[in-house]
């Protein structure tokens, strides 16, 4: 039988019993993550001394009496209890799909945690697992020097560069994370993001507040203005390190702050005894110029998944069809590769 977990201590204590989690896994993180008309949970599925964790965000679908779920933004994806080599996951999937069916969830998106081996085994046979692209990250168990001997030599320039020019501190007043807060903003005007990058400010200091684990603000200060021109959030988990949010200003990119905030996190991180910095990929996954900023650090990667799953095709079939004569009347590019396809253009 599936158990439905959505009491903050109980979640908490089923994650941290996990072989391995991330904050994305945590209580705090899906209530903060949570948008309008969104539902946090944490499944799970027991057999004997062993379970299976799987959190969810569920969510109504408009003029329809059906629901789907999707993860939070990050790596989030299954967890599993010590010793599961006895384990039954087909009648994990067969619990799994009988408590999608009783609720009307039709289907299922997750962004896997590409630091977890297991999620594909508890997940396989379960509609779709693909591969769009790699994560880069830093192993942070090699010598400081190996680490920045694989830099590429552009980036060792402007690391030495930005060095010279500014002065890394620890965000932690009120005034530096609102400072962090306009850089941000500002950025992300100016790359043209997608609205779900745009935070609401009291995610930033609910963030930094967080009482499930642990948020450190790097900020890079001009030396000769002194004022905050960079920032950069980082998150500390177990043995991982995630970059999770950055920002530079426009008149300072020359200074290559971010890149000498990265590199003072490389450091810190390795001497506090972390295995992984995760920088991530490129924007939806692809190879493009964000990918190449990260890669310039490091050539070790992991493959990063998504976890696609229709429970019910005749509903998903029927709304999908709707949707895309909803839009085709307007002037929308319509994503084919968008899932669930019946929230193209939403």
């Amino acid at each position: 039988m599936i158990e439905v977990i959505t009491e903050r201590r109980n979640w908490n204590d089923n994650v941290k019993n996990a072989v391995h989690s991330d904050f994305y896994h945590t209580y705090f993180y899906h209530d903060l993550s949570k948008k309008e008309g969104e539902l946090p949970i944490l499944l799970k599925y027991t057999e004997g001394d062993s379970y299976v964790l799987l959190p969810l965000l569920i969510r109504e679908i408009d003029n329809s009496a059906f629901k789907d779920a999707t993860s939070v933004y990050g790596y989030a994806g299954a967890l599993c209890s010590p010793g599961m080599s006895n384990f039954d996951f087909e009648k994990f999937h067969k619990e799994l799909n009988k408590y999608f069916s009783e609720h009307n969830i039709i289907s299922v998106f997750s962004r896997l945690h590409p630091y977890l081996s297991h999620q594909e085994e508890v997940l396989k046979g379960l509609g779709d697992i693909s591969n769009p692209g790699d994560v880069i990250y830093i192993d942070l168990f090699e010598p400081i020097e190996i680490q920045r001997a694989n830099y590429n030599s552009r980036l060792k320039t402007h690391v030495n560069k930005a060095a010279r020019l500014c002065t890394i501190i620890e965000g932690e007043t009120e005034e530096h994370i609102q400072a962090f807060i306009d850089i941000y903003y500002e950025n992300m005007n100016r790359v043209n993001a997608n609205d779900s990058y745009f935070f609401e400010e009291s995610y930033f200091y609910e963030l930094m507040a967080s009482p499930d684990f642990k948020t450190e603000l790097s900020l890079a200060v001009c030396n000769e203005t002194q004022e905050i021109i960079a920032g950069a959030m980082f998150i500390k988990t177990n043995n991982i390190v995630q970059y999770h949010l950055s920002g530079i200003k426009e008149e300072f990119l020359n200074h290559y702050a971010i890149k000498l905030i990265i590199d003072d996190m490389r450091v810190k991180s390795s001497n506090e005894g972390y295995q992984y910095l995760n920088l991530g990929g490129g924007r939806s996954s692809k190879k493009d110029s964000l990918y190449t900023f990260k890669s310039s650090f490091s050539k070790t990667a992991k493959p990063f998944k998504l976890w696609k799953y229709i429970v019910n095709q005749n509903a998903y079939d029927r709304l999908s069809k709707q949707r895309i004569a909803v839009i085709s009347d307007v002037d929308v590019v319509i994503d084919k590769e968008y899932f669930p396809a019946y929230r193209r253009g939403c």
